[in-house]
């Protein structure tokens, strides 16, 4: 059974960007994990809130088999938080699937691990991961190996399935 971990914002992270591909992951036999920063609950930008299993300073990249980093306008608090960054790049490092959503594609670019791969994401970061050497291909979900990016809430369960597929 795949264990994923979910990184989500304290606050303002994108319901469905969350809730979507938790449910594919679940209905697939997955354990899924909530880690956010500082609360034992997170609440989404739609009026969500969800339990947080694990503050992300306690989550280490190798106990799982996919990161997966949830967007809305609460994911920049963590475009340049140490702790999520390393997450980022741990799980990248190790050979896990990496994946991020909506506006979070620019942890991974900030993170270093969008350098040369192609990737998408909501159109206001679409510069930050062509500065750091991603190739945007502004598709809705885009795989580059086990790195899987989408572009926004539409996208929310295709993105949940390429994961599962990437975790195959």
């Amino acid at each position: 059974m795949a264990a994923i971990l979910m990184v989500v914002a304290p606050n303002n992270f994108r319901d469905e960007e969350l809730f979507e591909p938790k449910k594919v992951f679940e209905n697939a036999g997955a354990d899924v994990v909530i880690a956010s920063k500082g609360v034992k609950k997170a609440k989404g930008k739609l009026g969500a809130v969800v339990d947080v299993d694990i503050d992300i300073k306690d989550a280490r990249a190798d106990e799982y088999d996919a990161v997966v980093f949830v967007g809305g306008p609460g994911a920049a608090i963590y475009f340049s938080d140490n702790t999520a960054l390393k997450i980022a790049r741990d799980a990248y490092e190790k050979g896990k699937v990496t994946a991020a959503i909506c506006i979070a594609p620019s942890i991974l670019a900030n993170a270093g691990v969008l350098k040369g791969k192609e990737a998408t994401c909501f159109e206001s970061q679409q510069e930050n991961l062509k500065i750091k050497g991603a190739i945007y291909t502004g598709e809705d979900v885009t795989q580059d190996g086990k790195i899987v990016t989408a572009n926004g809430p539409g996208a929310a369960a295709e993105f949940g399935k390429k994961i599962m597929e990437a975790l195959l």
